[in-house]
């Protein structure tokens, strides 16, 4: 019993070693590497911990990319790794565009992928071409009649153009402002119903795609619709504005009409007020007149003389006057 307790303490710390060992050494993944037929050594593996990289992110990829036969390095995988990258994806896509004749370098296809596109959905979109619905599209031919369309935009990825190639969005905006320039310039809508297909004639020749990661294939007008008729809605509310102007023009005239004749009222009563004054102050002049002997008894019946035949005179020509207007009325 005091040689097996040394024995069972010995066999115990061989077992942990080894499971320690099999643990940080993929041992079973170097092993399905030897058999498919990637060189890769347990250093090389044991390494990879030591850079923080799994193994398995490493070695799977690569060996799909042994199976379908490229030629990419385990050195280029793990600085693919370590930029961010996803390299099964990327390995995905140079599989994918082998198969399909696509040329794709392993450095576009990381670039690619660091660039936040989906490497392997533009191999799919450059093999199988992606159609795009457009949301309505208003526009406003020259007659005033507003026509909604809608186009479906068939586009192939570019693969040399995807590093800074606008996406998706700006294809939509694009194909939407040539639209509208293209209903814009008809000069009636009946055109553009009785040929939409002048629409897209028109917006495939204005090169779209360019400075785009896509090549537009084909613009298919799917639907055209009338709208409201704009011209009329505008001359409608065009005249309501100048009905408005006019409106506030007239109010601001008789305002100004209205504050004159107040003010003239009020010069009319200021001078009346003066001419009531001065006659006041007739009887006040005579009477101080009479005290100075200015003014005797004969003169001042002479002047009531001459006011009586002043009223006399003007009460025979207000007379005469109205008598001839009413000879004129009766002519």
């Amino acid at each position: 019993m005091l040689f097996d307790l040394p024995f069972l303490i010995l066999a115990g710390a061989i077992v942990l070693f080894f499971l320690v060992l099999f643990t940080f050494i993929p041992v079973g993944l170097w092993i399905a590497a030897i058999s498919a037929g990637v060189r890769v050594s347990l250093v090389s593996l044991v390494a990879m911990r030591l850079r923080r990289v799994p193994p398995n992110k490493i070695i799977n990829p690569l060996i799909k990319a042994e199976k379908a036969g490229l030629d990419v390095e385990q050195n280029q995988l793990e600085a693919h790794y370590l930029a961010g990258g996803n390299v099964d994806r990327v390995v995905d896509a140079l599989i994918a565009a082998d198969k399909a004749r696509i040329a794709l370098p392993f450095d576009r296809a990381a670039a690619i992928d660091l660039a936040g596109r989906d490497v392997l959905d533009a191999v799919k979109v450059s093999v199988n071409p992606r159609v795009i619905q457009t949301p309505n599209v208003s526009a406003v031919a020259k007659d005033g009649i507003e026509l909604i369309s809608t186009a479906r935009v068939t586009v192939r990825a570019n693969l040399e153009r995807l590093v800074g190639g606008a996406g998706e969005e700006t294809i939509i905006a694009r194909v939407g402002e040539g639209i509208v320039s293209s209903i814009g310039s008809s000069s009636a809508h009946k055109q553009v119903l009785e040929n939409p297909d002048s629409i897209s004639k028109t917006v495939l020749q204005k090169g779209l795609d360019s400075g785009t990661a896509f090549e537009i294939l084909s613009i298919d007008i799917a639907d055209v619709n009338v709208g409201r008729n704009i011209g009329a809605q505008l001359q409608t509310d065009q005249a309501e504005a100048d009905k408005r102007v006019a409106q506030a023009k007239a109010e601001e005239r008789r305002a100004m009409a209205v504050a004159a004749e107040q003010e003239n009222r009020a010069r009319v009563e200021e001078m009346r007020a003066k001419v009531v004054e001065a006659e006041a102050e007739v009887p006040l002049a005579m009477a101080e007149a009479f005290r100075s002997g200015n003014l005797g008894v004969m003169d001042y019946y002479n002047l009531r003389n001459v006011e009586s035949d002043t009223d006399m005179r003007r009460g025979i020509a207000e007379a005469s006057s109205s008598s001839a207007d009413e000879d004129d009325e009766i002519n």
